[in-house]
């Protein structure tokens, strides 16, 4: 294991999305789960300290912390084939770059199963974008999950954005940002990433492939709108946390309103079970094309070298 601040060997990888040892067409990915550093679960109580957005997401006992073999053993269970393992968005650029150190070894030790987004904090300015260019170097596909609400930055600042949009494009790179309803109950982690700002970055930075975490707090519904419909076509949504959210027929509506392409699925975990989600895309109105496509095949496209 990893310990902080143990150096990380480069990541001998011959691709920058994980040889599917299981080439069909009914892959299933999870594109939204989360693991930590073992220091960083020993020392809880530290990191809730240290950090407000690690204070705000795991100060409660009850969140569950895992490490990468945890991760493992659940996708196992529920016959996931491979995950995308997002960081969090870490006030503290140290703890960023400490916590993608661990990423980055999980994605080598377990190159067939994981797929690895780094975290980072723009306001660190040029040091952001140099663990941008490391991490890229090292086989991530993504940065993320970003979460501008927490971090004290503005997803429109161009002044801050621009160079980091540009790193992330440069490198064929995925960015991956926290969303919330407006409306709707209240929950621990919720945030302020609203569907207002997350078009208002998009029509910022339309270059950038964005996928927005939690069905980017309802967003597709405006694409009833021709005008949002017309922002998005590098914009995904992932299903995390979905059933304590949405009814199961949003999966059909959404689907009717910009295509089932556009959706990913992501749950979370360990927040939520793997197989819960899955269970309520069975369970809705859809297709059998529709679900394997929901359940891995968008996402294989999207990770894919050759969707860059």
């Amino acid at each position: 294991m990893v310990r902080e601040g143990d150096e990380v060997g480069k990541c001998q990888l011959s691709d920058m999305l994980p040889k599917f040892r299981y080439n069909t067409a009914k892959v299933i990915i999870d594109f939204h789960t989360h693991i930590f550093p073992p220091w960083v679960i020993e020392k809880r109580a530290e990191y809730v300290r240290r950090d407000s957005c690690f204070s705000l997401l795991y100060s409660q006992p009850k969140a569950r912390l895992i490490t990468a073999e945890e991760l493992i053993a659940g996708m196992d269970e529920a016959q996931v084939d491979l995950s995308v393992v997002l960081n969090i968005g870490w006030v503290s650029h140290e703890l960023c770059v400490k916590t993608n150190d661990y990423i980055l070894d999980s994605i080598s030790r377990y190159p067939d199963r994981l797929v690895g987004f780094c975290g980072i904090q723009p306001s660190a300015g040029d040091a952001a974008l140099v663990e941008i260019e490391r991490c890229a170097k090292m086989g991530v596909r993504g940065i993320g999950e970003m979460r501008s609400d927490i971090q004290g930055f503005d997803l429109t600042d161009k002044l801050i954005m621009q160079p980091l949009v540009d790193t992330v494009v440069q490198h064929g790179l995925i960015l991956l940002t926290h969303a919330s309803e407006p409306v709707g109950h209240r929950y621990t982690g919720k945030g302020s990433i609203t569907p207002d700002v997350l078009y208002s970055f998009i029509l910022a930075f339309p270059e950038l492939k964005l996928v927005c975490a939690h069905w980017g707090g309802g967003l597709p519904f405006y694409a009833l709108m021709p005008e949002v419909a017309r922002a998005l076509p590098n914009v995904f949504f992932d299903t995390a946390a979905t059933i304590w959210l949405y009814q199961p027929k949003i999966f059909k509506q959404v689907s009717d309103i910009i295509g089932n392409d556009k959706i990913l699925f992501g749950t979370d975990y360990p927040l939520i079970s793997q197989s819960r989600i899955m269970a309520q895309i069975k369970s809705a109105e859809l297709s059998e094309q529709d679900r394997t496509n929901i359940l891995g095949r968008n996402a294989q496209k999207l990770l894919s070298k050759e969707a860059v």
